[in-house]
């Protein structure tokens, strides 16, 4: 392909915090999903915890490179535009982080907007998650997310509200991070309700160190705290990623990032940086 060429078809890079535990596999299936969705783009990865790569590089020789990196080689390519779609679920700050990190001199980047962003987002998310939600009636279903201390927590009362909506009082929405709805408020809550059963659900893209460490260990985690309580355990053990529905909804903030690149129409609205 002719250099002329190739910058006139901006490449999507996918942008994701980074894990060091084995749910990059996570990764790779959404990767995979992705070229297929877009068999027409170049498909990169940047991750935006500068400790994750630091980590994968020190411990495992794994190459994670951040953004600018990315930006600075797609740059050195002759490339002119680049999506770069967030991986994040909602708008916090690591999201904005990502936002100042795509400002780069040489590449101008439309922005793909989190997983949770408009009403219609949260009531596809809500439709992915039904089989897990109805897949036993006489069970409580706690959905765990990471949690933020940005202003935009309220995202997760957004979601327990239409999920209730949905689903009634049996489904549960708290955060590892404490500051909302965390770990022994709904564990009272739960049996309060008299349920004696319960499914904890990563609301996580991947279901890493959090999930291992927070939702599952042997101790001091919403497994052992539950089961304290006398109530039995199931556990999801995949993040939000092996979802096709939830790959599909970044696919479509994507390909509206990609619609207001000069052009190269392809859907409608999006941020541009």
């Amino acid at each position: 392909m002719e250099k002329g060429d190739e910058t006139m078809n901006p490449p999507i890079v996918m942008a994701a915090f980074g894990t060091t535990s084995r749910a990059m596999d996570t990764y790779r299936h959404i990767d995979a999903h992705v070229k297929t969705l877009f068999p027409d783009r170049e498909i990169r990865w940047a991750y935006t915890s500068r400790m994750v790569c630091a980590h994968m590089k020190n411990h495992r020789n794994a190459a994670m490179p951040h953004l600018r990196q990315v930006l600075d080689d797609l740059h050195a390519r002759g490339h002119r535009w680049a999506v770069v779609q967030s991986l994040h679920l909602v708008c916090g700050h690591e999201f904005y982080r990502l936002v100042a990190e795509a400002d780069h001199p040489g590449v101008r980047t439309s922005i793909g907007l989190p997983l949770l962003c408009s009403v219609e987002d949260y009531r596809l998310v809500i439709s992915a998650l039904a089989p897990t939600i109805e897949m036993n009636l006489d069970e409580a279903v706690v959905l765990v997310g990471h949690g933020t201390d940005h202003p935009s927590w309220s995202a997760y009362t957004a979601l327990q509200f239409l999920l209730k909506e949905t689903f009634g009082a049996k489904v549960y929405v708290g955060v590892v991070e404490e500051g909302w709805t965390g770990r022994d408020g709904l564990v009272r809550a739960v049996a309060s309700a008299g349920y004696g059963k319960v499914r904890l659900v990563p609301l996580m893209l991947v279901a890493g160190v959090h999930f291992e460490e927070d939702l599952a260990g042997e101790e001091d985690s919403w497994r052992s705290a539950f089961e304290a309580a006398g109530i039995d355990v199931e556990l999801e053990a995949r993040g939000m990623g092996y979802l096709a529905s939830v790959i599909d909804l970044f696919r479509s903030h994507a390909a509206a990032a990609l619609d207001v690149i000069p052009g190269r129409g392809y859907a409608v609205g999006a941020e541009v940086n």
